[in-house]
C-alpha cells in the first residue's frame, strides 16, 4: 500500500500559502481515466492540498473507528480502502513530479511533508479503536464467507497494522512515531543530496582533446551541457547514478577516465553540503532502533519478513553462494583485459578494454550497435511491437493531453478487444531536475472497487542529444526500456477489486520479476529485426551482427554480477546491524564489509557505494536490493517456459497475463508464480545465464 502518512498538525507552515479558491488536486480529474491536469497544477497547490486531504482522511478514519455497529468487512476494511482518495491523488501526483522534474520549491515541500506524512500514517495505523475492529475481523476471518481476494485483504490489513506498531504500548508508540518521522526526514535528505551532488560532481573538461574517443554527437552533448552551466567553450560530462559511467568505454585518455570514475565514486563522501555519510549513520541507526522496538533483531529481519525471501538467512545464503563464483569469473575477465592492455586494469579502465576484448572475441563493439537503436524505433517498433504480438494491445500517441515537461510523450493503450486499457506516459530523457536511474510509477491505479483504470509512467535517463540529432541508445538502454515497460504492463494489466492490491503492489523481491521477463523480447529475433534498423538508411541490423550480439550475452557477466552482488551485500550489511553496532566511520565500514564478504576486488567496485546508494538509503529498496537477483531466478525459469512453449505468441502472453500479471497482490506471490509455471522455479537457468555453472 502506498504509504500515506502525515501529522495531526495541520496548521499552515511558514512555507504554506492560503488555499486558492480552486485546487485541481482536490477533486478527481475530468480528463480521460482521471489523467492529471498538469496544465492547471502549480507547485503552490501541493501544501494546501496535502493539508485538506489529510484532514479529510482523518475524518473518514474517525468515522470508521467510532462506528457503534459491530465491525464487518464492508464497514471497516472496505471503508478503509475507499478512504483517503484525495490524499492518495495528491501524494501520487507530487511524488511523480518531484522525482521527474523537481525544483527548489518541490524539494522544500518534500522536506516539510515527509515527516508529516509519516506521522499521519502512524495516526491511522496506531489508532486503537480502528485496530480493535480489524483484529476482531481477523480473528473470525474463516467464518466470514469472504472470497479469496477479500480474505487476503483482511489478512494483509491486520499484518500491516501489526508491523506498523498497533500492538505496542502507548509509550512505545510515541517512540515509534518519533523514529518514523526521523527516518522519513533522513531519507528525503539523502535523496535530495544524491541528485544535487550528481549535478555538482559532473566532470568539467577544458580541452576538446580530452574527449578523444567520443562520437561527435557525444562531444556536442558535452559542449551543450557546459553552455547550460555558463561554461561556454568547455565540456561537461554529466554523471549517471551508478558507480560505472557509460563514457568510460569510449574515452581514450586514461587520466580522464580515472578522473571521471573518481568523481563518480566520491559522491556524497567528499565533504561539503551534499555529504551523505552522517545521514547514512543516523538513518541506519534509526531504522535499527525501529526494528528492535517492534521486536526484530535488526532492520533487515523486519523488512524481509514481508518479502518472499522471508529471512536474512535466506538472502545471505543466496548472496554468499553466488559471490565466490562471480568474483572468480570477474578475475578471469580481468586477465583477458590485461592481455590487451599490457598492464594491470583498474576500475576506470575496465569498460574501455572490455570493448576491445569484445571486438577481438566477437568481432564487434558497442559502437557498432548504436546506429541501429534509435529511440523512437526502439519504443514504437520494439517495446510496443513486442507487447502487441504477445498481448494483443495497441498504442496510439495523443498530443491533446497536458504534460509536465515538453519531453513527455503520451499514448492511449487499447486492449485486444479495442477498449481503452490505460494511458502511458514515456519520459525518456535525463535532465538536472530528474532523479537518476529508471523507474515505473502510476498516477492512477486500477481498481474495480473505485472504478479506475491505470495511468502509468516510465522514466529513463537517456542523454538528450542537441536539437536535430538522433537519440541513439546503448544496448543497456534498450534493455532498460524493455525492463521498465515490463513494470508498466504489470500496472496496465491489473484486474483487481481493491486498490491495496493494484498492479505492482507486490513484494519488492517479486516486483522486478515481470519487468525482467520483458527484457527477453529485446533480443527476440522477430522483435529485434523489427526495430534494430539503421537510423540513416533504414537498413536492418546485419544478421551476422545479430548473431554476434546473441553469442556475447554472457560476456562480462563476472563483472556485472560482482558489482551487483557487492552492492546487495552492502545493503544487507548495513541493515543487519543492531543499534549498538552502527559504525562511526561509514567508508571504513563499507571497505570492511566488502572484504569480509569476499567481494573487495578493486577493478570491480560496487554498483552503488553507500553514500549514493538511493535504492538502499532513499527508502524504496532498503534491505531489499537483493530483489533483482531473487526475481531473476523466477525470470530465468520463465524465459525457459516461453521458449518451450513457442515464445512470442498470444496464447503465452494471455496465460502469463491471466495467471500472474493481472493478479497484482491478490494472493501470495509465490502462489501466483506456481499458478503460472506449474511448479516452483528452478535455479539452474539463472546459474547458466550468469555464467555461474561449473567452468
Amino acid at each position: 500500500m502506498l504509504v500515506l502518512a502525515a501529522s495531526l498538525a495541520l496548521a499552515l507552515s511558514p512555507l504554506s500559502h492560503a488555499a486558492p479558491l480552486a485546487n485541481p488536486l482536490l477533486e478527481a480529474s475530468k480528463l480521460p481515466l482521471q489523467y492529471p491536469p498538469f496544465d492547471q497544477i502549480r507547485d503552490d497547490h501541493f501544501l494546501p492540498a496535502y493539508q485538506a486531504a489529510m484532514a479529510e482522511h482523518l475524518k473518514e478514519i474517525a468515522v470508521i473507528a467510532a462506528n457503534s455497529r459491530a465491525a464487518t468487512f464492508d464497514n471497516t476494511i472496505v471503508a478503509m480502502e475507499r478512504s483517503g482518495r484525495a490524499l492518495h491523488r495528491v501524494h501520487t501526483t507530487f511524488v511523480n513530479l518531484q522525482a521527474a522534474n523537481t525544483n527548489e520549491r518541490l524539494d522544500a515541500i518534500e522536506r516539510e511533508m515527509s515527516p508529516k506524512l509519516a506521522a499521519h500514517h502512524d495516526t491511522v495505523n496506531m489508532n486503537p479503536q480502528l485496530f480493535k475492529r480489524v483484529a476482531a475481523l481477523h480473528a473470525q476471518r474463516d467464518k466470514l464467507a469472504l472470497d479469496a481476494e477479500s480474505k487476503h485483504l483482511l489478512e494483509r490489513y491486520y499484518k500491516d497494522f501489526v508491523r506498523a506498531g498497533a500492538k505496542l504500548s502507548t509509550q512505545d508508540k510515541a517512540k515509534l512515531k518519533a523514529l518514523n518521522g526521523r527516518i522519513a526526514a533522513l531519507e528525503t535528505t539523502f535523496n535530495q543530496n544524491v541528485l544535487k551532488e550528481q549535478n555538482a560532481a559532473a566532470l568539467v573538461l577544458e580541452r576538446r582533446e580530452e574527449l578523444a574517443g567520443l562520437s561527435e554527437a557525444a562531444i556536442n552533448t558535452a559542449a551543450a551541457a557546459a553552455k547550460a552551466r555558463g561554461l561556454e567553450g568547455k565540456y561537461v560530462l554529466a554523471l549517471t547514478n551508478t558507480t560505472g559511467q557509460p563514457l568510460l568505454a569510449e574515452l581514450t585518455d586514461a587520466s580522464v577516465r580515472a578522473r571521471l570514475l573518481q568523481a563518480s565514486m566520491a559522491r556524497g563522501s567528499r565533504g561539503g553540503e551534499f555529504d551523505n555519510r552522517e545521514t547514512v549513520r543516523e538513518l541506519a541507526l534509526a531504522r535499527a532502533q525501529r526494528a528492535t522496538l517492534l521486536g526484530y533483531p535488526n532492520y533487515a529481519a523486519y523488512a524481509l519478513e514481508d518479502e518472499t525471501a522471508q529471512t536474512t538467512a535466506n538472502v545471505n545464503k543466496l548472496l554468499g553462494e553466488l559471490a565466490p563464483p562471480a568474483v572468480a569469473n570477474a578475475r578471469r575477465e580481468a586477465a583477458d583485459l590485461e592481455r590487451i592492455a599490457g598492464a594491470a586494469v583498474t576500475a576506470a579502465d575496465w569498460d574501455f578494454y572490455t570493448d576491445k576484448v569484445r571486438a577481438q572475441r566477437y568481432a564487434f563493439d558497442e559502437k557498432q550497435l548504436k546506429p541501429y537503436f534509435e529511440l523512437d524505433n526502439v519504443l514504437i517498433n520494439g517495446v510496443f511491437y513486442a507487447a502487441t504480438k504477445l498481448y494483443g494491445i495497441t498504442f496510439k500517441e495523443r498530443r491533446d493531453l497536458p504534460v509536465y515537461h515538453p519531453d513527455v510523450r503520451v499514448f492511449d493503450v487499447f486492449d485486444a478487444d479495442g477498449k481503452q486499457l490505460s494511458i502511458f506516459l514515456a519520459d525518456m530523457y535525463a535532465r538536472p531536475s530528474k532523479q537518476g536511474g529508471a523507474w515505473m510509477n502510476e498516477f492512477v491505479s486500477q481498481s474495480a472497487l473505485l472504478g479506475t483504470q491505470s495511468v502509468v509512467t516510465n522514466n529513463l535517463n537517456i542523454p538528450k542529444p542537441p536539437a536535430g540529432e538522433p537519440t541513439l541508445l546503448t544496448f543497456d538502454e534498450v534493455k532498460t526500456a524493455f525492463h521498465e515497460f515490463g513494470h508498466a504492463l504489470h500496472g496496465m494489466f491489473s484486474n483487481v477489486k481493491y486498490p491495496r492490491f493494484s498492479g505492482t503492489d507486490v513484494p519488492q523481491d517479486f516486483v522486478e520479476y515481470p519487468s525482467q521477463v520483458n527484457e527477453m523480447w529485446a533480443v527476440w529475433p522477430e522483435v529485434l529485426a523489427n526495430y534494430a534498423k539503421h537510423y540513416q538508411t533504414g537498413a536492418p541490423m546485419p544478421r551476422e551482427l545479430l548473431d554476434k550480439v546473441a553469442a556475447s550475452r554472457k560476456f562480462n557477466m563476472g563483472y556485472v554480477t560482482t558489482e551487483y552482488i557487492a552492492a546487495s551485500l552492502l545493503d544487507q550489511k548495513w541493515h543487519q546491524l543492531t543499534p549498538a553496532q552502527i559504525p562511526a566511520d561509514v567508508l571504513k565500514f563499507e571497505a570492511d564489509a566488502l572484504k569480509q564478504a569476499g567481494v573487495d576486488y578493486a577493478p570491480v567496485p560496487p554498483r552503488y557505494r553507500t553514500s549514493y546508494f538511493s535504492h538502499s538509503f532513499g527508502g524504496g529498496y532498503s534491505a531489499a536490493y537483493y530483489a533483482y537477483l531473487w526475481s531473476e531466478k523466477l525470470d530465468a525459469d520463465t524465459v525457459v517456459w516461453f521458449n518451450e512453449n513457442g515464445g512470442l505468441q498470444r496464447k503465452n502472453g494471455d496465460w502469463f497475463r491471466k495467471t500472474l500479471l493481472s493478479r497484482g497482490g491478490t494472493a501470495d506471490a509465490m502462489e501466483l508464480f506456481r499458478n503460472f509455471r506449474g511448479r516452483d522455479a528452478a535455479l539452474e537457468p539463472l546459474l547458466q545465464r550468469r555464467g555461474l555453472t561449473a567452468q
